[in-house]
């Protein structure tokens, strides 16, 4: 899982794990899953998505072609080609920001606007990408869900959360005019109550940002993944994407 790399970290990235590991795309896993049937599927098999369709995906394009790594992007409906920012963005310390992912939904959005944050204002600078943008990367890229809003779903109440998993799918469907199959629950919070509501709205699988290994056993809508944060130390994404970090981290 990637989110806002620079093209010199990028470059890295695909460079050591396109020699390590063997590329492909999400619809490949899940269709493994689905026919419960591995034996497609390439030794040491790697998804590579990013989260939230920050506007420096795009500079990444040819690095997606030179390492042919079958990226899968997943977008904010209401944030891509538009001028507006995402509020996790702001000029805010951790502690806040960790205070801002704990509380109601209601709460975050009425702290942010009593700092000067309004989330449907159009800014001079374009932090998602473009309709041009995604389409160019189209043939490339898999371009999927990541709610409208990037709201953290388990503090929003059934109605919000509802309506962020199944508007974010029709918006995007008719947007790019290509079905959306897929949903990464931002911040990777969720609940049994995300994992029905992105049934019932038609997805077929769900990602998080548990850390580990998916087999074709793990349950499509709890999909796992390995964080590296986008770091440019080679040494840190050796180990971050070999895994050995979360195998550790539960003992």
């Amino acid at each position: 899982m990637f989110h806002d790399m620079d093209f010199k970290t990028a470059e890295m990235s695909f460079a050591y794990l396109s020699k390590h590991y063997n590329f492909i795309s999400l619809e490949e896993l899940i269709a493994a899953i689905q026919n419960t049937d591995g034996s497609n599927l390439p030794k040491k098999a790697m998804v590579i998505t990013f989260d939230d369709g920050h506007i420096r995906n795009y500079e990444l394009l040819p690095l997606f072609k030179k390492y042919k790594v079958p990226v899968t992007i997943f977008l904010c409906s209401g944030i891509i080609d538009t001028f507006k920012h995402y509020w996790f963005l702001e000029d805010l310390d951790k502690n806040t920001l960790r205070h801002l992912k704990s509380i109601p939904n209601e709460e975050r959005i009425s702290f942010l606007k009593a700092r000067g944050f309004d989330a449907e204002e159009e800014h001079s600078d374009r932090q998602a990408l473009s309709a041009d943008q995604i389409d160019e990367m189209a043939a490339w890229v898999s371009m999927q869900s990541h709610t409208v809003s990037h709201p953290i779903l388990s503090n929003c109440v059934d109605a919000e959360s509802k309506w962020e998993i199944a508007e974010s799918k029709s918006a995007l469907e008719k947007k790019l005019k290509k079905p959306i199959k897929a949903i990464a629950y931002p911040n990777g919070s969720f609940t049994k109550r995300e994992v029905n509501f992105a049934r019932e709205a038609g997805y077929q699988c769900g990602l998080t940002v548990k850390p580990g290994f998916n087999s074709i056993r793990t349950d499509p809508f709890e999909l796992k993944r390995l964080d590296p944060n986008d770091t440019s130390n080679i040494n840190e994404l050796i180990v971050k994407s070999s895994g050995i970090q979360s195998i550790f981290s539960f003992f």
